[in-house]
Formats: structure tokens, sequence, C-alpha cells
């Protein structure tokens, strides 16, 4: 399945639950995560979506770790099956900030 496929799925069922779910760019940044997600209640999660067999780049390891350094919530979902676990863990209120 591609990329692109798995994070339609994940905006719009997102937004189902009322959440927010924005693509993330910052020009002279690379390797940021692919999405902002803010959920109901204020919590935010950094999402970096993958295929199933997708990798992590160099560059996306060390934003990731930036990112987690500053007490922020990152998640790395591979394919339709992870996104799915996290809609669900967002469904039973079990997503917590970092």
């Amino acid at each position: 399945m591609k990329e692109s496929t798995v994070e339609a799925r994940l905006v719009r069922e997102v937004k189902k639950r009322g959440g927010l779910c924005y693509k993330f760019t910052s020009p002279g940044n690379p390797g940021v995560p692919d999405r902002i997600v803010i959920l109901p209640g204020g919590i935010t999660v950094y999402v970096e979506l993958k295929t199933e067999i997708g990798r992590l780049a160099k560059i996306q390891k060390w934003q990731i770790e930036e990112l987690r350094r500053r007490g922020a919530a990152v998640r790395v979902l591979k394919g339709m099956e992870q996104v799915m676990e996290f809609l669900g863990e967002v469904d039973k209120g079990e997503i917590r900030p970092a």
C-alpha cells in the first residue's frame, strides 16, 4: 500500500474524531515528521508515516530524537495496521502527552 493512501486515511480518521491533522513542512529542516496530529483536549503528536517496509532516513531519526529530547510525543507508524492501532488508542483515550 502506498504511503499517500495510509496518510489520507490517517487525516480522514483523525478529523472524524474531532482532531486536526496538519501536514508538517519546515523549509530548511529536512526530515521532520509528516503530520502534526492535534487531538481534542490539546494532545499533540508528531507522526511519521512509512509503508510496512519503509525505513527512517538518518535525518528523520535525528529530527525525531530532537523533538523527543524536548518533550514532544512522536510516533512512527508503518502501514495501515499501525495507523489503525494508533486510532484505536485515540478512541480509548490512551494517547498521552510525552
